[in-house]
């Protein structure tokens, strides 16, 4: 029989060995939860139901992944901070989230200084995949350049020439008028632009905005704007008949978050973005909503995917790199295919940006709330340049 004092430290070994295997796989999440909760307290819900899933099928690697959220209110110099701290203090594998492209750029500085993953699962501009690309970041969501090719397309059908534009005036919105003005310019050089608006993010004038507009004569209006700004501008609009006899194309508010406060002012006909959740009938997104309406006891919004599919492709990437140590997981990540409700897609290895897609459509109103109608999902593949012009689009030392 083997002595008793033999297999105590036996024991001890053991034990030890056992506990760091199920020590968790730590995501560092910062995203503004309070300063723009319509979209981030879905986005953490949709987060919490991937956790769910992934932990009750015994995790990633033998390990639960677990996530430590911070909240940036918003404001870049708070998203650099948190991410300094998630790293130093709670000693986080990656970094992941963000949703305003000037919390994500800065963000993305923090991790390519720092060599540390960042996927950027809601950061719009195209500067965080092209212009400022680094090595250590990827980004989930079509860009302001993918979405406004999407909706250029659908403009170009209008019979409008001059245009006038409305867009919050950091680099979400400076990035996504650029990129409709020249999409929708190419393919119609007969278009003017007649007219800018800037107001500041979540402080909108509506009067001022409405009568800025309105000064200029356009026939139709591009709009950037979302949230209280996109309500505010609405409500005027309708008032003074700004849209009366005018195309509205409108980034964003086909999504749930925006499109359901406007309630029975729903602008019928604005060409849009968003997602129409109650009318999307494939097996994977059948499959998400019913989890999702059945842990929450409400409707997904399109935070709710972001948030969902973020995780997802975290815990592909870690079995696909069958470790947590950075090097490998880019590695992992360039090329990776993954599922999301919307479907298949796949992160390109050329410039870290990723396929998924987005639905385009039509406003309406069905029994007073807001509706999107003649929808269709287009493939983020097929609105992106070449891999190899997104790669030569990035800076020359990560070209490679």
């Amino acid at each position: 029989m083997r002595p008793a004092r033999l297999l105590l430290p036996l024991a001890f070994a053991l034990g030890s060995l056992s506990a760091h295997a199920a020590d968790p796989i730590k995501i560092g999440e910062i995203n503004s939860y309070t300063a723009l909760a319509a979209f981030t307290q879905p986005y953490k819900k949709g987060i919490e139901l991937a956790l769910e899933e992934i932990n009750r099928a015994g995790g990633v690697l033998g390990r639960p992944l677990t996530v430590v959220f911070r909240d940036d209110g918003f404001k870049p110099a708070d998203a650099a901070r948190h991410a300094e701290e998630l790293v130093t203090a709670e000693k986080v594998d990656l970094l992941a989230g963000t949703f305003s492209s000037g919390t994500g750029l800065a963000v993305a500085d923090y991790a390519t200084r720092q060599k540390i993953l960042f996927v950027a699962s809601e950061p719009l501009s195209d500067a965080l995949v092209w212009d400022k690309g680094s090595r250590y970041v990827f980004r989930l969501r079509a860009s302001t350049a993918m979405q406004a090719e999407m909706l250029a397309a659908e403009a170009a059908k209008l019979p409008a020439t001059r245009w006038a534009t409305v867009a919050p005036n950091y680099e979400y919105g400076t990035a996504f008028v650029a990129a409709f003005k020249q999409a929708l310019s190419t393919k119609r050089p007969d278009v003017q632009w007649v007219g800018e608006q800037w107001p500041a993010q979540g402080k909108l004038d509506a009067g001022a905005t409405v009568e800025g507009v309105e000064a200029a004569k356009p026939q139709a209006i591009f709009n950037a704007t979302f949230g209280p700004d996109l309500a505010r501008f609405v409500k005027e609009g309708n008032s003074r008949d700004l849209f009366k006899g005018r195309a509205v194309v409108s980034a964003l508010t086909g999504e749930p978050e925006y499109l359901d406060p406007l309630k029975d002012e729903t602008p019928e006909g604005w060409i849009v973005t968003g997602y129409p959740w109650s009318q999307i009938d494939t097996e994977a997104h059948r499959a998400f909503r019913t989890a999702y309406e059945a842990k929450f006891n409400e409707s997904p919004r399109l935070g709710s995917v972001v948030g969902y599919t973020t995780i997802q492709t975290i815990a592909a990437a870690l079995k696909k790199a069958g470790s947590t140590e950075t090097e490998k997981l880019i590695a992992a990540y360039r090329g990776l295919d993954f599922n999301s409700p919307f479907g298949p897609a796949k992160f390109r290895a050329g410039d870290h940006q990723s396929t998924m897609g987005a639905f385009v459509g039509k406003t309406a109103l069905k029994d007073g709330r807001g509706i999107m109608t003649d929808w269709r999902y287009i493939d983020g593949a097929s609105v992106l340049p070449s891999e190899e012009e997104g790669r030569r689009r990035r800076p020359a030392e990560v070209q490679n």
